[in-house]
């Protein structure tokens, strides 16, 4: 779940949607996951000042509150 709705939005804020992916590494008390996608849309996913990478590390940890767990999002170049 958590999975796709990184992707959804990922894909929605880039130019190259094919680009898009996500990995998950589970751990026992967290789970980290890693966005990658297309050199030239970097920006558009992290936004000025880290904006958007921030709302969407909101949304996610309120997506995933119910859960116990403790996810994070790392971008990756």
């Amino acid at each position: 779940m958590e999975k796709d709705l990184i992707e959804y939005i990922a894909k929605s804020l880039v130019d190259s949607p094919s680009a898009v992916e996500v990995n998950i590494i589970e751990g026992e008390k967290s789970t980290m996951m890693e966005l990658k996608v297309a050199t030239k849309d970097i920006g558009k996913v992290i936004g000025r000042h880290g904006r958007i990478a921030k709302a969407i590390r909101t949304i996610l940890q309120a997506a995933t509150m119910r859960l116990g767990k403790r996810t994070m999002l790392e971008i990756l170049d």
